[in-house]
């Protein structure tokens, strides 16, 4: 195609010339090349109910991208079911997207292996490990449980009526966190009276309105009803006690457990090599900003940072570590 006979001056053409290296660049970290942060269109799911873990850490990451300006418009959206499994499908059903990534931990893993389900975090692309915390020990505010002790002597009197609420199905954190406590204090797993929730969102209400003697569940989830006062907490599952909660580790009241949960992302199957790095980065370069440092320190988040292949071969070893728990547990 000719030029018209304007651009064909010497001048002109200068000009033209001038204009596009003073011009944006083609590609750019904002169009998601090779390397870049931003995303257009990212979507993160979450797969239990609102107020949960995963759904807290999910929408923080959310926020947190669009505030260092990584990101614009980032949606968080929740499909719950069977512990984390119906969005674990919808996920590996998603081939290919590069836009996705879903909100996932320990409960995932666990529940992979107490639901009937045809997919496996293997069927994933690993992105990111976030976060680490312990569990806790909870009732409401007007339990007659004042201390730890004073539950666990109602709990080994009659394990059955003394029923025990967790965010997670069977095989998740808050599952295995009481079963080993169990355990450790005499009591047969199998007796344990344990209701699964889908998320702590839904275990909350149970929690308050006396469905359950007690909840287990994440730190960050409830730290905003601990600081009202509507909640009391008994025990940290951590090996040390947690800063800002006055609450004695299991360890300090004489039950030998130190137990600690984990959040992380993964991405549909299928990505581009370029997709999967765009994915990573994006988690690497937020998890050197002020914002994210600033929301760990909030939700009393412990910084557990893993990205790819190592989030891979974590992934896989927490697989036999959850079936080796059940195992010992007789579950």
């Amino acid at each position: 195609m000719r030029l018209p006979t304007t651009l064909r001056t010497p001048f002109a053409l200068a000009a033209a010339a001038l204009l596009v290296l003073l011009g944006p660049p083609l590609i750019t970290e904002g169009d998601g090349a090779a390397g870049g942060s931003r995303i257009p269109g990212l979507e993160l799911m979450v797969p239990n109910t609102p107020g949960g873990g995963y759904d807290i850490t999910a929408r923080t990451i959310a926020r947190n991208i669009e505030e260092a300006d990584l990101g614009s418009n980032v949606e968080v959206f929740n499909l719950p079911g069977a512990g984390g499994t119906v969005g674990l499908s919808r996920l590996v059903n998603e081939h290919g997207n590069g836009k996705l990534a879903m909100s996932m931990g320990l409960g995932v893993s666990g529940a992979v292996r107490t639901n009937t389900t045809g997919h496996t975090l293997a069927d994933t692309t690993p992105i990111a490990r976030v976060t680490e915390e312990p569990d806790i020990v909870v009732v409401p505010a007007d339990s007659p449980y004042k201390t730890f002790e004073d539950l666990l002597a109602d709990w080994k009197a009659s394990p059955g009526k003394t029923p025990v609420g967790g965010g997670s199905s069977p095989g998740g954190p808050d599952h295995l966190a009481p079963m080993l406590m169990a355990r450790a204090a005499g009591i047969v797993p199998k007796e344990v009276n344990y209701v699964p929730y889908d998320g702590g969102g839904e275990l909350l209400a149970s929690i308050l309105g006396g469905k359950v003697a007690f909840g287990v569940s994440g730190v960050g989830e409830y730290l905003d009803q601990i600081e009202a006062g509507d909640l009391r907490v008994l025990a940290v599952t951590g090996g040390e006690r947690h800063p800002g909660l006055d609450a004695p580790t299991l360890r300090e009241t004489g039950i030998d457990v130190a137990f600690t949960n984990w959040r992380g992302f993964v991405a549909p199957p299928g990505l581009s090599d370029t997709e999967r790095k765009n994915l990573i980065h994006l988690f690497e370069k937020l998890h050197d900003t002020d914002e994210w440092r600033q929301s760990l320190k909030t939700n009393g988040w412990t910084d557990a940072f893993l990205t790819g292949e190592k989030f891979g071969d974590y992934l896989d070893a927490q697989d036999r570590r959850v079936v080796s728990v059940l195992k010992e547990l007789g579950l």
